[in-house]
């Protein structure tokens, strides 16, 4: 008998223990968001949250409202689509909504990087000082001079002169964006003299495009690495793409390079001063990498494809592009030197600004998480109030409560490039039910956790833009060839990625 007693005493517990972490016990309390646990314990909706973000946010929403807690993967998510909420989420305090937890188990997976306490000051610091400001045109002009010796090459070599080339162009712009912008960032070949230019700029155009080539192979399984869920061969190579880039992006090899931009170079400074030891800044290079070049690239894939499948909305960028250019006294013509495009002049052209906005409008779908570390109150616009747990995650997904809400944006299927932009160029504001939104576009999250390099991935992209419209004749390959689906897979984790790419030609326009 005794020992069936002591039996019983060690197993109820932890019957009663696991039965908990299944998510059995788990109740709805009073004044609590509507809770959907799903029909398997612990997983819940892991399954179908993963098939499709999107879709099960939207069952979800139709099922309970604008504010709702589903259990995904033995977590418990309080998902909020009410965008008059977003104020109250992201300037809430860390002590009580905190995202840094859950970034520092994102970034230690997918990039190998263990951050220190410091690392998010670090990152802020060198971001304000660099990438805004008199740092941000500094950069930019480095930018511009890498984009003219990567997408301009076959033109001063007069190779193809008026004839059309044909290139996929998912693969050209992501391509071309990443390479400049990580040439800008990290580092260019060295040069030993004048008669080494041309050498070292050959060896520049190769090295990023490899480096290119295996970001992309490690791009593709970035999503259900983020998840944790790459079959074991996935997993595998995942790993020795993380070694390949640990060692491509060394401080070693990169403090070796020319013009490192003071970004980066100041970033790993203070990582010294703060004792982080070599392999690990090898890490947070990837990191660096990944987190500045990984949306341009499709991003403006996207503005591309959107113009060209709109004539009316090519014409006027264009138009306005050419105008910006005349105005600054300068024109692309044959045999003249390249065009020099400032941070300001990208600033003189906002109908360029608005198409950028409605294509991160239509393209752009972060997922953005907090921690509840307090218990914590939320006010829906509705007057409803709902108490946060502690212990569980908030989390917003503006693509479809903000950017796809046809409350807010009208037909917002439809790209129209002047939908951010009034007739004299100033910012348009929004509307929801007669009330002035603040979030009506958020592709680089809010609050203190939003992107602290928007305004250069901007600028890149705009510069990448504005030089194809000044020096290249664009067309699609098939004009009636329709706008390629998106990866559902890559919900969540910023600019969504064609499920196939499309062919488009180019030639000089002069």
């Amino acid at each position: 008998m005794g020992l069936w007693v002591v039996l019983l005493c060690t197993l109820v517990p932890l019957l009663l223990g696991g039965l908990y972490v299944l998510g059995v016990f788990r109740r709805q309390r009073p004044g609590e968001p509507p809770l959907d646990k799903g029909t398997i314990p612990w997983l819940g909706h892991l399954v179908d949250f993963r098939k499709d973000c999107s879709e099960f946010l939207k069952r979800m929403q139709s099922k309970h409202g604008d504010v709702f807690t589903a259990l995904i993967g033995g977590q418990y998510f309080t998902f909020v689509m009410d965008p008059f909420c977003f104020g109250t989420i992201v300037k809430e305090s860390r002590c009580k909504l905190d995202f840094i937890t859950f970034a520092i188990q994102l970034v230690l997976r997918v990039f190998g990087y263990k951050p220190t306490a410091a690392t998010q000051h670090i990152v802020h610091t060198s971001s304000v000082k660099h990438l805004m400001g008199e740092g941000l045109s500094v950069l930019t002009q480095s930018t511009m001079e890498n984009f003219q010796k990567l997408m301009l090459f076959s033109l001063s070599s007069g190779e193809g002169k008026g004839v059309w080339q044909e290139e996929n162009l998912f693969h050209y712009c992501y391509n071309i964006v990443f390479r400049a912008g990580y040439l800008a960032l990290f580092g260019s070949e060295p040069q030993r003299g004048a008669e080494d230019k041309e050498k070292a700029e050959e060896q520049d155009r190769v090295h990023s495009n490899r480096l290119f080539h295996e970001f992309r192979r490690y791009d593709r399984l970035f999503p259900r690495l983020a998840f944790a869920a790459l079959p074991p061969k996935d997993k595998r190579e995942a790993e020795q793409l993380k070694r390949l880039f640990w060692n491509m992006l060394s401080v070693k090899k990169i403090w070796q390079k020319d013009k490192i931009s003071a970004w980066v170079s100041d970033q790993d400074q203070l990582l010294v001063e703060y004792g982080v030891p070599e392999y690990m800044r090898d890490r947070f290079m990837f990191m660096l990498l990944w987190a500045s070049q990984g949306n341009t690239g499709p991003t403006a894939f996207w503005l591309l494809l959107y113009l060209l499948k709109h004539p009316e909305a090519l014409k006027a960028v264009r138009g306005e592009v050419d105008k910006v250019l005349r105005e600054n006294g300068q024109e692309v013509k044959a045999g003249s030197p390249p065009i020099t495009i400032t941070l300001d002049m990208l600033n003189q052209a906002p109908l360029l600004h608005s198409a950028l906005e409605e294509t991160l409008r239509l393209v752009a779908a972060p997922l953005l998480v907090r921690a509840v570390l307090e218990e914590i109150s939320l006010k829906t616009s509705s007057g409803t109030e709902y108490t946060l747990r502690k212990g569980d995650k908030v989390a917003l997904f503006p693509h479809l409560s903000v950017h796809m809400n046809p409350e807010i944006h009208h037909e917002p299927h439809e790209f129209k490039y002047d939908r951010f932009v009034n007739p004299d160029g100033t910012k348009k504001d929004f509307y929801k039910n007669g009330k002035k939104l603040k979030y009506v576009n958020m592709p680089w999250g809010a609050g203190v956790s939003i992107c602290p390099g928007r305004f250069f991935a901007t600028a890149e992209m705009k510069l990448f833009v504005f030089l194809m419209l000044s020096y290249y004749d664009l067309e699609l390959v098939d004009e009636g060839e329709e706008i390629p689906g998106i990866d559902i897979g890559r919900w969540g984790f910023g600019t969504m990625q064609p499920v196939h790419d499309i062919r488009f030609r180019y030639r000089p326009r002069f």
